[in-house]
């Protein structure tokens, strides 16, 4: 399967390079240059040498992607796993990823909208509306961004309000009865002030069922609105004044068994669009729902922000004021079962604010430079809440685990690039980063045991407190070189910190919350950025990446107890290398044709890991050495998009499009090779039609043409396999679109 898609890649798009050259002409169409902001001023991606894809509002809705999550479909070797299908996902570029279905940890991929950080990966779980483009950016990055993180950055940038009155309606309707509607309104209010509103809301959609009752699940009912006012407060200076609210009260994803279990009784496998969900008595009652109630969340939040801009004419300066919060409640059934086995609910309250100050040079020739200092406090408050009824026996079928956090972070960092000739340019960056990181209040209390925390064993309900921290510098040192118009060299070294912080699962040991430490990647990548004429574009990149401690979901043996205990650990080194391709294509006048693949392999080189299995049975800690054990991540991944326009009528225009991609299976090595998740294609193709001045427009959508079945990640919650589940993908779904614009 690899070998076909390399081979198809390569003989259906380079060798017919020189024939598209051939047809070039100077009134020919021609490959729209993408600006992006990626190194805070606007440039052409092609001059920059960094690995960057940019998504297209319009790549997003040929391929019906409404979240966050969806972005993996259109961009390669970008990975957004679900933690058990539920809303805290894991974010992973070049198979550098975190997984934890805790909320408190920070993502390797820094997420941000309009210049904003999100460090929290719950916090980015709403919709992506009125976007102007999405940046994805690989490899650390800590000299141009306020956070610091070592897998890359996504960023989301939207709409500004116009000079001109705009507004525009989209909406959709589709399978299992699901609607949606995005609009927005934009113009002048006089006086040097621009102002901005759009909203969206998702309703319905119900596509999984229950295969013990026949309910349906999967009903969307989600909305935001976000408001922008553009003000001119002189020839020099801006400032941008922003706000949104979102609310997202919909049904959560019914795993699915892959293996039969015997619980009561015999559970076969769910096929199709079946699955299983339901609670103890004791859990439902505790938390103030019913024993049948299906996943669900229940989340709100707002954020704020104000950007002043300034022009000193040499120099730029930007000032970013953000305050966002999120309140979730969330129930997920994490066992595919009726029994209340693993049903968990989280109830967490998450704050935060952060200040951005950076100086930008104007020109870059002979230098250009950049610097700026970032601050920001997190604050969350959380309730995880358990169910282990049916394996643990009716004193456990409500596990409480409040606790707190606050985490602290300062920063300054600043980037220098040196033109040493018309061809040759040379980049360093650095970056100074000290964060304090604090748990408090955390316990772990059962029913029917009163005010005894089983995180510390102490019958009087004293919680116990934990503090990390890191003060460090990480960096970049780069080259780029242009032999000719249109080609660009570049190689790179850079340092990147991830923070340390605790593992904040229900424990029966303190050890369980002892903190782990940072994770360091250093990342080495050359590569070539390429347009070969007009019509056709190449990039590629290879890279190099090697960890100190990386982060990973395991367990420790505590000997005083003779216990094992769940906690994220380091592992000492590890090594990430691949090769990625980008390429666009015009064969034919209104035919694009794209294709991006991405190669990475991945292994522990030094760790020996619990073998849990093995020190239960021993009653001593046994060890199983992991080096040169595969880290854990699609080794292929591949997406295909091609799209074509032509006239109808004189004033009538066509678009049809076709993406496609395919995903490697993805192992799990922690977990064994049952839990590997299958590969697997999805298929997305549009249609659609428009006057040439696109004032309206109207078509039809296949999302999943081919109605794969596949799932997106495994797993098992309630004793060592005991409850095997997969997270499913949706099914085939189709739909009307209709878009008025003026």
């Amino acid at each position: 399967m690899r070998a076909t898609l390399i081979a198809g890649l390569l003989t259906t798009t380079l060798p017919l390079a020189p024939a598209a050259m051939a047809q070039e002409t100077q009134d020919a169409p021609a490959l729209e240059e993408i600006v992006v902001t990626a190194q805070k001023r606007e440039q052409a991606v092609q001059d920059i040498g960094l690995s960057i894809s940019v998504v297209t509002p319009q790549a997003l809705a040929d391929a019906g992607v409404s979240g966050l999550n969806g972005l993996e479909t259109v961009t390669s070797g970008l990975e957004i796993e679900s933690q058990f299908g539920g809303g805290q996902p894991a974010f992973a570029i070049r198979g550098v990823g975190f997984r934890d279905y805790a909320t408190n940890n920070t993502p390797t991929v820094g997420i941000y909208v309009d210049g904003v950080a999100y460090p929290f990966p719950t916090m980015t779980q709403g919709v992506l509306f009125d976007l102007a483009r999405v940046e994805v950016l690989r490899g650390p990055q800590g000299t141009l961004y306020g956070r610091n993180t070592t897998a890359g950055a996504v960023s989301i940038v939207t709409n500004r309000p116009t000079d001109r009155f705009e507004a525009g309606l989209t909406l959709e309707a589709s399978s299992y009865e699901a609607i949606s509607a995005e609009g927005f309104v934009s113009g002048p209010l006089g006086g040097g002030a621009r102002a901005r509103l759009a909203a969206i809301t998702e309703q319905g959609g119900a596509w999984q069922r229950n295969r013990e009752t026949g309910a349906a699940l999967g009903e969307r009912d989600r909305f935001a609105v976000r408001g922008q006012l553009d003000l001119t407060l002189s020839e020099a200076t801006g400032l941008l004044l922003a706000a949104d609210i979102h609310a997202d009260r919909s049904d959560g994803l019914g795993l699915r068994l892959f293996r039969p279990v015997t619980l009561g009784t015999v559970r076969p496998v769910h096929t199709g669009r079946d699955t299983s969900w339901g609670s103890s008595a004791g859990f439902a009652a505790a938390n103030g729902i019913a024993v049948d109630t299906a996943p669900f969340r229940d989340n709100e939040g707002f954020g704020l922000s104000a950007t002043l801009d300034h022009d000193f004419g040499p120099a730029a300066l930007t000032a970013i004021l953000a305050h966002g919060q999120l309140d979730r409640r969330e129930f997920n059934d994490w066992d595919g079962v009726p029994e209340g086995v693993a049903g968990v609910l989280f109830d967490s309250e998450i704050e935060v604010s952060s200040a951005e100050l950076r100086l930008v040079s104007a020109s870059t020739v002979p230098f250009g430079w950049i610097v700026g200092t970032y601050v920001s406090q997190e604050d969350l408050r959380e309730v995880y809440n358990s169910d282990f009824g049916a394996s643990f026996g009716p004193a456990f079928q409500a596990v409480r685990t409040p606790y707190s956090q606050r985490a602290r972070t300062f920063s300054v960092f600043g980037q220098v690039d040196w033109a040493v000739s018309d061809a040759t340019s040379l980049i360093a960056g650095a970056r100074w980063e000290t964060e304090d990181r604090d748990l408090s209040d955390l316990g772990t209390f059962a029913n029917g045991f009163g005010t005894f925390n089983f995180a510390n064993g102490r019958t009087d309900g004293v919680l116990e407190s934990r503090s990390t921290g890191f003060d460090e510098w990480s960096g970049r040192l780069a080259v780029e070189h242009r032999p000719t118009d249109g080609l660009l060299l570049f190689a790179s070294v850079a340092r990147g910190i991830k923070s340390g912080g605790f593992t904040a699962y229900n424990t029966l040991n303190p050890r369980g919350i002892d903190p782990f430490a940072p994770e360091e990647l250093v990342a080495w990548e050359s590569g070539i950025k390429w347009d070969a004429g007009t019509r056709l574009r190449l990039n590629a990149a290879a890279f190099v990446y090697d960890y100190r401690n990386q982060q990973v979901q395991s367990a420790i043996f505590d000997p005083a107890l003779q216990a094992v205990v769940g906690r994220i650990v380091n592992a000492p080194e590890s090594r990430v290398a691949g090769v990625e391709a980008e390429l666009w294509w015009l064969p034919l006048d209104g035919l694009t044709i794209e294709q991006s693949l991405t190669w990475q392999q991945g292994e522990f080189e030094t760790f020996a890991d619990l073998d849990i299995a093995a020190t239960t049975a021993a009653g001593a800690a046994r060890f199983t050495d992991r080096s040169g054990q595969a880290l854990g991540f699609p080794e292929l991944s591949y997406r295909g998009a091609a799209s074509f326009e032509w006239a109808i009528l004189a004033d009538l225009q066509a678009r049809a499009a076709l993406d496609w991609s395919w995903r490697d299976q993805t192992s799990l090595p922690l977990l064994g090779p049952s839990y590997a998740v299958p590969a697997y294609w999805l298929t997305n193709a549009s249609l659609s039609v428009s006057p040439t001045d696109a004032t309206w427009s109207v078509g039809l959508f296949a999302r999943n043409l081919l109605d794969e079945e596949y799932a997106t990640t495994r797993n098992f919650f309630a004793g060592f396999d005991l409850t095997p589940v997969e997270a499913p993908g949706a099914p085939r779904t189709v739909g009307v679109r209709l878009s008025v614009r003026r």
